[in-house]
């Protein structure tokens, strides 16, 4: 699915003393499974994420997404594949702070979409929310609980891949397994990519990578 050659995140490039957050990364990524990205503060884990969900152009080298080049896209054509093609998960949730946890997960359906409504709340449910907590405004939930609506959001249009930036962060145990165990679900047809410092929640992932100091330094695919 993802084809990774020679990528490379540059600062400072005008600068004698260059600064690298990805360098020289070749990698392919499959259509399907769990792979978690773990590495240190300041690693390039994020940079990568960013870079193949077109968030992020990088400096050099290429990235193919289903045979389709994403460094040569229009500002048009990127946003309509993140739009059609993508989920994403942040550390922070970004939710509108007007709007109830049932209509910040519907928000993101695509026009026409009549199944949206049911599909929200399965999967709010399934992160475990409850009911009552679909009608309350982001300032009246917790932290974690906003988290689990953005989550639940980033899974409404059915992605083909999900990026995933510390998705469980603001969660307690319970609640990180739970989500990790909805995202391994998820992954058995999808592509979920996990950046992480918490190697516990990578258990039951097909694949891992790890990055040091913007390279990759291993890739391991777990057994099961």
């Amino acid at each position: 699915m993802f084809e990774i050659k020679n990528v490379s995140m540059i600062y400072d490039m005008d600068s004698d003393e260059k600064m690298y957050a990805l360098s020289n990364v070749d990698l392919s990524l499959p259509d399907h499974g769990l792979v978690g990205i773990i590495g240190p503060s300041g690693s390039g884990k994020s940079t990568l994420m960013y870079c193949l969900s077109t968030l992020k152009a990088p400096t050099e080298g290429s990235i193919a997404y289903n045979g389709e080049e994403l460094t040569t896209l229009t500002p048009a054509k990127r946003e309509t594949l993140r739009r059609r093609k993508f989920g994403f998960i942040f550390q922070k949730h970004y939710l509108v702070p007007y709007m109830n946890a049932y209509d910040n997960c519907v928000v993101a359906a695509l026009p026409g979409d009549s199944g949206c409504k049911e599909r929200a709340k399965k999967l709010m449910g399934r992160l475990g929310l409850r009911e009552k907590e679909f009608g309350k405004r982001p300032s009246k939930l917790s932290g974690g609980q906003c988290q689990r609506v953005a989550i639940a959001r980033s899974l409404i249009n059915s992605p083909e891949v999900v990026f995933a930036d510390e998705p469980t962060a603001s969660l307690d145990h319970e609640n990180a397994f739970n989500v990790m165990r909805v995202l391994r679900e998820y992954a058995d047809e999808h592509l979920v990519l996990v950046v992480t410092h918490d190697r516990s929640i990578l258990k039951d992932t097909d694949r891992i990578i790890e990055i040091w100091d913007g390279r990759i330094s291993s890739v391991k695919d777990t057994e099961k």
